[in-house]
């Protein structure tokens, strides 16, 4: 049965935010037939922008592994905690100087933003990235020039990244770790469940956030995310989060469906 409110919210969007690994596919296997239901979506007029905040990579590298599962159109758009940091820095800290915590994919893509690096002189600004090719050289710098005086920045708050196999360290762990080195704790977190990738977004698009849908499989950063936002939030159970833990954990999803591919219904309509 078709639900009228949810009804409602698709016919008045323009854009589909949609999370990856739990909602769009699982490791490297689609969601049921996930890539006519992002067709459709298209056909119906609503753009899609993939969203992540791992900021270890290139936006280069997701388009590539999208198109390679047969998922991404010329027309889409992926949007990294990375990408939408490098914005806020050139909104917010034009031509100051950013040492980047990240790694080398991330380095190239602030430089081609037009963001001021440096690395051996005490920056303006330092920003915590999710850093897979990390030394303890990189850590220290770090965290002396936060000691210094630096505006401490972090590309998003999650504590580890998802791995089928082992634990795997995220930014939200270094946080914790160079708080206990420094006393400090970031000024801005840019990436979910904070507002700032959308609120840049509702900005560059010139859209509201009633224009918005943001889909993803977990209560505490996508469907947080979506309301802190604004967003109409839709929470699918292809990945993480159950229905039993609705009300346990942050964020509370306006609609919930088994999965995305459920939309379909509310776009024959």
């Amino acid at each position: 049965m078709v639900n009228e409110e949810l009804l409602k919210a698709v016919k008045k969007a323009k854009c589909f935010l949609l999370d990856m690994d739990g909602t769009i596919y699982v490791g490297d296997k689609l969601i049921g037939e996930m890539d006519k239901t992002l067709s459709l979506l298209r056909e119906n007029g609503k753009k899609i922008i993939f969203l992540t905040n791992n900021s270890s990579k290139s936006k280069v590298k997701y388009e590539e592994k999208l198109r390679a599962i047969g998922l991404f159109s010329n027309k889409d758009s992926v949007y990294t905690s990375g990408i939408a940091t490098a914005e806020y820095l050139n909104l917010h800290y034009k031509g100051k100087s950013v040492y980047l915590l990240g790694t080398d994919a991330l380095k190239q893509e602030f430089k081609s933003m037009g963001v001021n690096l440096v690395e051996d002189k005490t920056p303006d600004v330092c920003v915590l990235a999710y850093d897979t090719e990390l030394t303890y050289e990189k850590l220290c710098k770090f965290v002396t020039y936060l000691k210094r005086g630096a505006y401490y920045i972090a590309t998003h708050p999650d504590v580890n990244c998802p791995h089928p196999e082992v634990f795997v360290p995220d930014v939200g762990a270094f946080m914790k770790l160079i708080e206990e080195s420094t006393g400090l704790t970031p000024s801005v977190i840019i990436g979910k469940p904070y507002s700032g990738m959308g609120d840049n977004l509702m900005q560059t698009m010139n859209l509201s956030s009633d224009k918005f849908i943001m889909v993803g499989d977990r209560l505490h950063t996508d469907i947080a995310f979506g309301n802190a936002c604004g967003f109409t939030a839709i929470l699918v159970l292809s990945g993480e989060a159950k229905t039993t833990d609705i009300g346990k954990l942050s964020g509370k999803p306006d609609f919930v469906l088994d999965s995305l591919n459920d939309i379909v219904e509310y776009l024959k309509e």
